[in-house]
């Protein structure tokens, strides 16, 4: 079932996936609501199908030393097929429920 209406997932995108697509787990054109946390990250890989690993990177501070390191995440997020990523593209992705045993994440915007 394919249907041309983009809903509205609760969270200000710059751009809406121009392409249609009939994944129940797609925030825009299924029924995958989205909440919790919302990330910013670079794909790390999109060798899978339908899912992608996001990084970001971040400073941390360590008190015993009074300097700051760095650190990194990653996680593993559901590519809806209306998004067409690569490597190293940058995305935001949001917390949504449990896809799969390690998916727990959405991209919802292509930077």
């Amino acid at each position: 079932m394919v249907k041309d209406k983009v809903n509205n997932i609760g969270i200000q995108t710059k751009t809406i996936p121009k392409d249609v697509c009939d994944d129940k787990a797609c925030p825009f054109h299924g029924s995958l609501k989205v909440r919790g946390k919302v990330f910013t990250g670079t794909v790390v890989s999109a060798v899978m199908s339908n899912s992608v690993v996001v990084e970001w990177r971040y400073t941390f501070f360590v008190s015993k030393y009074e300097r700051y390191e760095r650190r990194k995440s990653k996680v593993v997020a559901h590519k809806p097929p209306c998004f067409h990523l690569k490597k190293g593209d940058t995305v935001r992705i949001a917390e949504c429920r449990p896809i799969s045993k390690t998916k727990k994440f959405v991209v919802i915007e292509k930077i």
